[in-house]
């Protein structure tokens, strides 16, 4: 056995003193080249049958564990890679021991040894989780100290009308029938199935229903991936009826999800007419299509038989290149829309431009293109929108008040090449746009990135608030910063810097010298340091080391670069993404769930990717889906690109940043200050080599989605990757209640009122790009009877 066990230390060893020797070329840490060359000798003394080998791998332990209390202090997650695999070697170190022994108690004393082992591991990461801080940084304002009046008009409680809520996007309900003393008694009152599950092979991996549902009177309304279109019966869940649009699979874009669907009701229509109350869609096909909200039939007053053709005056449009999976904005009668254009695929790709429909009719009111102001409608005859502009592919919000849609834009096609933008593109991307929506004409932009190349676009809503007496929105950001701006000007209300950010990448004189920053609040971490590499041994957090210092990496803002790889952190899922904030209007208090893990990117020059085959997916081979930017041609530039999304290591899926990668948090709206802010996210379903471990303890993992906050001093929130649903207590930031879903939880939940029952629904569809699990169930939670 000692053969066996010496052979596995030196293996090891030779491995960590190999990679420890290029770690420590590159200006990296000595420990692992230490550690290595200690393991080899240790290894060959016990091959000898030596015990003094294993008294060296003791030592080699002893001081590891030193060496992780002064790299990384009290952070367990941190030491799991320096200490829990040397240790579980060291258990074989001791039973070989034990073997090269003649005393009669030799096993005894190994048993002794190995127990002792594994206290001391346990007590050390008791001190570490109870060292970590975790405290509750202020204290809730009180209820009714901020008064805010909602400019929509419209009623959340006994309904839930809107995408988030209302137009003003604060995913609040003044419901307090579910509270934090009572909610550890929820079940599920009823659930569905919506029947809508990848069809065939070539779409299993990009299914990601990402809906919120709405409820207006006695009905719930909800859109499935592809578009199916259900109306239920909110307190037993019994469908009321259904339509299917026929999306065909080819118009899937990256993911097939349908965020929401808008309720309208026309004005001057008796209410016993067909189309008097109508549920609108966007669909993957960049269809927008209009409902009877009674009986599912089409309405044949809106559009041709009841649709729009939303790709109209844009040219040539591949199949999957622009769909509309989130709902369109209803201000003043008008449906306002974007829609996504497939990223990554060409600098030519059709145009971004937004449109605003008539929502009784479907006519086209006025479309906006950036490079063609003038234009009020379609565009002249043989013309087109223009091709490649930035477009909004997530939810705006609105003012009904003001006019106003606040319109979070994206980036020019190409995400990671400036060069060819023109002024215009440079003017309104990565922006917040007002636009009037009488006339499709911007009001005023604010913009959060110059000459974005980190896919840093804008993916949630503005929410609208009052601050300090003034009409106001909170702009969360992918790079973390929250901005609080004037929503009638733009003018920012609290505070904001110009921070100097590297130089340098492919394009160099494209780079700003500076880019803004919020100074009141952001939810962005310090820099990375190589100390933050991780893994699930001291082998693989070595590689990641390694990675770190081969890379370029000057801090937030790092440029991208072709002769290696470059680090973007935060990545292009957050910080904020497309599941914003909750906003307690009440309290005056911001609840964020947000992202925390790096991208490791390259620019993939064009011939070495010609030969790689990357092409536009019009002309590529294979299936659709896949990780976003992970080979993307961006063809007619010099560069593609290629992502790895969360920087993860190929052969056990690890992210080579230590956890955690995900976090919530409650921010004081009228201070900026954080009340409390913790890791969100459990480890149960995450391991290496794709393995769950089912360990239920709080490691902080990628989510997608959003909150919803009551006026009981509750969040509810799922969006995180360990398929649960949970209950948070605005005060402490304690999970009060949690229940485990049928798919992956990566959608904003809702609540509403019915028969004077409060209930709390959740389209528990799962998502390819979390790797969580695929599914068709609504769920629908309440308080029993």
């Amino acid at each position: 056995m000692s053969i066996l066990v010496g052979g596995l230390v030196a293996l090891i060893g030779l491995v960590l003193a190999i990679g420890g020797v290029w770690l420590a070329l590159l200006g990296g840490s000595l420990y692992y080249l230490l550690a290595g060359a200690a393991m080899i000798v240790s290894g060959v003394l016990l091959v000898r049958g030596r015990t003094t080998g294993g008294w060296l791998y003791l030592a080699i332990v002893v001081l590891s564990l030193v060496w992780a209390w002064w790299e990384v202090g009290a952070n367990g997650w941190a030491q799991v890679p320096r200490v829990i695999a040397p240790v579980v070697l060291l258990l074989g170190v001791i039973a070989a021991m034990a073997t090269l022994s003649r005393r009669p108690d030799r096993w005894r004393l190994a048993a002794a040894g190995a127990s002792t082992a594994l206290v001391l591991t346990a007590t050390n990461f008791w001190v570490a989780a109870t060292n970590a801080p975790n405290p509750v940084l202020a204290g809730l304002p009180a209820a009714g100290t901020q008064g805010m009046a909602d400019p929509s008009g419209q009623q959340v409680g006994a309904d839930w009308p809107v995408y988030g809520g209302t137009t003003s996007a604060r995913r609040y309900s003044p419901l307090t029938q579910i509270n934090a003393e009572n909610v550890g008694k929820l079940e599920r009152a009823w659930t569905i199935h919506t029947g809508d599950l990848p069809s065939s092979p070539q779409i299993r991996g990009t299914y990601g229903a990402e809906n919120t549902p709405l409820k207006v009177g006695d009905s719930l309304y909800l859109c499935t991936p592809k578009n199916i279109m259900i109306a239920l019966d909110p307190a037993s869940g019994r469908e009321r009826w259904r339509y299917d649009p026929k999306v065909p699979d080819n118009a899937i874009p990256y993911t097939a999800a349908c965020r929401g669907v808008v309720y309208y009701a026309v004005p001057g229509i008796a209410a016993d007419q067909p189309c008097a109350t109508r549920v609108i869609e966007g669909t993957l096909d960049a269809r927008l299509i209009a409902v009877d909200a009674r009986s599912g039939r089409l309405c044949a007053d809106f559009g041709t038989n009841g649709q729009v053709d939303a790709k109209l005056g844009m040219g040539k449009v591949p199949d999957g290149f622009v769909s509309i999976n989130s709902p369109p904005t209803l201000v003043r009668g008008v449906l306002v829309t974007g829609h996504q254009v497939l990223d990554g695929q060409d600098r030519w790709a059709p145009s971004g431009v937004i449109q605003g429909f008539d929502a009784r009719t479907g006519q086209l009111r006025w479309a906006w293109d950036m490079m063609r102001p003038e234009w009020n409608g379609y565009p002249p005859q043989g013309q087109e929108w223009t091709r490649g502009t930035p477009n909004m592919w997530t939810m705006a919000s609105g003012d009904e008040q003001l006019g106003l849609v606040y319109l979070p834009m994206g980036n020019a096609a190409a995400d990671y090449y400036s060069s060819l933008r023109r002024p215009q593109e440079n003017e309104f991307a990565t922006s917040l746009v007002a636009l009037d929506v009488a006339t499709g004409k911007p009001r005023w932009r604010f913009q959060a990135v110059r000459k974005d190349v980190w896919d840093y676009d804008f993916g949630a809503q503005a929410t609208l608030v009052d601050y300090k007496g003034t009409p106001a929105l909170v702009l969360p950001s992918k790079q973390g910063d929250i901005y609080v701006l004037d929503r009638r000007t733009g003018r920012p209300l609290t505070p904001i810097g110009e921070m100097r950010v590297p130089g340098g990448g492919v394009e160099p004189d494209q780079r700003a010298p500076t880019q803004p920053v919020s100074l009141w609040h952001t939810l962005r971490k310090p820099d990375l340091a190589e100390r933050d590499m991780w893994g699930m041994s001291p082998i693989d957090q070595m590689i990641c080391r390694i990675q770190f210092r081969r890379a370029s990496y000057k801090g937030f803002f790092t440029p991208p670069e072709a002769d290696r790889h470059s680090i973007e952190y935060p990545g292009y899922n957050g910080g904020t993404d497309w599941g914003g904030i909750a906003v307690d209007p009440a309290r005056g208090v911001i609840v964020a769930n947000y992202n925390d893990m790096p991208n490791y990117v390259r620019l993939v020059p064009r011939a070495e990717a010609d030969k790689l085959g990357w092409a536009p997916r019009d002309q590529a081979r294979g299936n659709i889906g896949g990780a976003e930017g992970a080979g993307d041609p961006q063809a007619n530039t010099p560069f593609a690109i290629n992502v790895n999304a969360g920087w993860r290591l190929p052969f056990t899926g690890m992210l080579c940043k230590q956890p955690p990668y995900g976090g919530i948090r409650a921010i004081d709206m009228a201070t900026g200050k954080t009340i409390w802010d913790r890791a969100f996210g459990e480890a149960r379903t995450n391991g290496p080599f794709g393995i769950p471990s089912m360990l239920p303890i709080t490691i902080g993992t990628p989510n997608n989605g959003g909150a919803v906050v009551t006026a009981s001093g509750l969040i509810f929130v799922a969006a995180a990757t360990d398929n649960l649903i949970r209950a948070i207590d605005l005060r402490t930031g304690r999970t009060v209640w949690k229940d485990v879903l049928p798919g992956g939880g990566q959608a904003t939940p809702m609540t509403y009122e019915m028969n004077g029952k409060q209930y709390l629904v959740l389209y528990a569809g799962g998502h390819h790009f979390m790797e969580t699990p695929v599914s068709d169930e609504v769920v629908a939670y309440a308080l029993p009877s």
